[in-house]
């Protein structure tokens, strides 16, 4: 939790400046991505928060709303599944791509260096300013070939 209280200030300078409320339902979101290792359906922090924090009155619609602005910021990052959504980890990692099982829903995160070299050059070859890339490989993972 070293570098939760300046990520906390920066969720409160971003709320304000979208002239929103700092809420402890808000910040919970924020305090599940950073706390828990893994990628989230909104469905999932939903879930998480209602079991840690049974006291607390949250509704879906905070935790997509919240979820979105973090996206929006840099602060969360997602992988879209199509038509079943997203699925959200705090964005403030080194850099990684995923492999995404079809079978279990498994997500492996990897860091190659030969691919990330490679992406640079192909943005240099068409000079193209590259920002930001993601890659997802799709496939079906050993635990689930192995039960086939």
């Amino acid at each position: 939790m070293d570098n939760y209280p300046i990520l906390l200030e920066q969720f409160k300078a971003l709320l304000k400046s979208n002239t929103l409320k700092f809420t402890r339902q808000r910040e919970l979101v924020l305090k599940c991505l950073y706390t828990n290792e893994g990628h989230f359906t909104p469905e999932d922090i939903y879930m998480l928060i209602r079991q840690e924090y049974p006291d607390i009155n949250i509704g879906i619609a905070t935790v997509y709303r919240t979820l979105t602005l973090l996206e929006n910021e840099g602060i969360a990052s997602s992988i879209s599944f199509g038509a079943q959504g997203k699925k959200y980890e705090l964005g403030l990692k080194k850099h990684h791509d995923h492999l995404i099982c079809t079978e279990c829903g498994e997500i492996i995160e990897f860091f190659d260096e030969t691919i990330e070299a490679r992406q640079e050059e192909i943005a240099k070859k068409f000079n193209f300013k590259m920002q930001d890339h993601s890659m997802k490989i799709i496939g079906i993972c050993e635990k689930c070939q192995e039960r086939q």
